[in-house]
């Protein structure tokens, strides 16, 4: 009997169109003797839909005709477990609802990938891959994660975090204290992916632009000492905080030193919808061994530090003049999987789907065996209302 794969995609992200790349590069790397794919696409306005026209990326291109021969749907627990179902139904006949087994969160960035999809499904009770709330949003937050990771000695570069309201009300004091850090400096918005939102900054005008544009994106910012002579070198880490393994590194090639969001998709889309998959890379890097390995246990420790589950991407930094390797920050939803990574360490993308829907399946038995509530009813053995007000105080 087949499994029934919601892969879950779209939400209200400034990485709407990535997700949808991503999603559909999963699904159509799903096992289908294995697996009935069940497409949950949300719009930017968190409308949700289903239909076989999700599964081809070039109907994309005209949203209006994809959505009319789609459906729209709801998920919800029936009291035995998670089913999607069409918000409206034919007058006549007894279509079922259709049973999800395992959800997959192909998402990318804040509203879905912070947490917030993986709550709902937590709430849902239905078994979803990858990272799970707290390692989601410690995983969006790049200040909670280097607080995490400077506690576990792992190497991160010091920083400066502030919100847009402080900023907006106090620029040339913050600018002053932002300065000490030395340019050139590189200001990110705290919670975004795919280099949205990111700029380098070399004077002190250009810094207030960049903070002024990173605030459109984020209530919180980050700037941070931009490291001049740099190696970017992401490896890929598969697995949960109990067993996890690395990839092979990859070095992706810009000519600046810096992607952005539209190097990493806009100039590759040119070429066919295959999102990071397109961006020019060297893999695997050319590293000498010892560093590869350092790289590599950075990664691994990264991922378990932060108790995720899944496959997530580690992206990490080599300082040209001192040889130093700092960690930058965890994907931990990777555009398009990182299967790109996982195909060079002798894992097909079939493969790697396979073992997600594994680590999701198995992640449920454990939870499983946990105490979430007691059948027991309180309100019953007290009373009610009136043995409320001087019985249960917890």
């Amino acid at each position: 009997m087949k499994v029934n794969v919601c892969v879950i995609f779209g939400g209200r992200s400034t990485e709407h169109e990535v997700a949808v790349i991503s999603a559909n590069q999963a699904m159509h790397a799903l096992d289908a003797e294995k697996y009935n794919v069940v497409p949950l696409y949300i719009t930017k306005q968190g409308v949700m839909y289903t239909g076989e026209k999700l599964l081809d990326i070039k109907n994309y291109k005209n949203m209006k005709t994809l959505l009319e021969g789609c459906e729209k749907v709801v998920l919800y627990n029936d009291g035995e477990g998670a089913v999607m179902d069409k918000l409206k139904k034919p007058l006549f006949g007894k279509e079922k609802p259709v049973k999800i087994d395992v959800a997959l969160p192909v998402v990318h960035g804040t509203n879905v990938e912070d947490g917030t999809i993986q709550g709902w499904l937590e709430t849902l009770g239905v078994p979803y891959g990858g990272c799970d709330v707290t390692s989601s949003a410690l995983g969006m937050d790049k200040v909670a994660m280097k607080d995490v990771l400077a506690a576990r000695g792992i190497p991160v570069l010091p920083c400066k975090c502030f919100y847009s309201r402080e900023w907006f009300d106090n620029k040339g004091k913050m600018l002053d204290e932002l300065e000490t850090l030395g340019y050139p400096l590189i200001v990110k918005p705290a919670n975004l992916g795919s280099s949205i939102g990111i700029s380098i900054a070399k004077d002190r005008d250009a810094l207030q632009s960049s903070i002024d544009d990173a605030a459109g994106y984020a209530e919180k910012i980050l700037v941070e000492h931009a490291i001049t002579k740099i190696r970017e070198i992401n490896c890929s880490v598969l697995g949960d905080f109990n067993s996890a393994k690395a990839s092979v590194c990859e070095e992706p090639v810009a000519a600046d030193g810096f992607l952005s969001y539209d190097k990493k998709y806009k100039e590759g889309a040119k070429g066919g919808s295959k999102g990071m998959a397109s961006t020019k890379r060297i893999i695997p890097a050319e590293l000498d061994e010892e560093t590869t390995k350092k790289i590599q246990g950075y990664s691994v420790d990264t991922f378990k530090a932060l108790g995720c589950a899944g496959v997530s991407r580690i992206d990490c930094m080599i300082d040209g003049e001192t040889g130093d390797i700092y960690v930058n920050e965890i994907n931990t939803i990777p555009g398009s999987l990182a299967f790109y990574l996982w195909e060079k360490s002798g894992i097909s993308f079939t493969e790697l789907m396979d073992e997600l829907v594994a680590i999701a399946l198995r992640r449920a038995r454990e939870k499983a065996n946990l105490t979430f509530s007691f059948d027991t009813n309180l309100l019953e053995l007290h009373g009610g209302a009136k043995g409320a007000k001087g019985g249960i105080k917890g």
